[in-house]
């Protein structure tokens, strides 16, 4: 047989043998804390339908563009290599500028108060 033919048969055979003793091996005993709604034991005790904060959204929000700030400013060493390097750094700062003045912004607006 080809060696692909024998390694793919191989994998298949593996895969099959793994799914089959998945199903036999775990405990099928569950006791009363696995049966409840969370495992740490505790009843709830309010309602799990209670909405979010828009404030959380709004810092999961700054926290998204800051990260994806870093993103974009990973590869600036590497910019000074280029033919114009004054360039590089000019939109370099641009985009922190306009970054910084975004989260003055937010900051002057209360957008950053976890508590009102």
């Amino acid at each position: 047989m080809n060696l692909i033919t024998v390694m793919i048969l191989i994998s298949v055979i593996l895969s099959i043998v793994l799914a089959i003793v998945s199903f036999w091996l775990p405990q099928m005993s569950p006791d009363h804390e696995k049966l409840s709604p969370y495992e740490c034991g505790f009843d709830p005790l309010g309602s799990a339908r209670l909405p979010f904060s828009m404030r959380f959204f709004l810092v999961a929000i700054l926290f998204l563009l800051f990260d994806l700030e870093i993103a974009l400013l990973l590869p600036l060493p590497w910019g000074d290599q280029l033919s114009s390097p004054l360039t590089t750094f000019f939109w370099a700062a641009l985009v922190l500028l306009l970054l910084t003045l975004g989260l003055i912004y937010e900051w002057i607006q209360g957008g950053l108060e976890w508590a009102e």
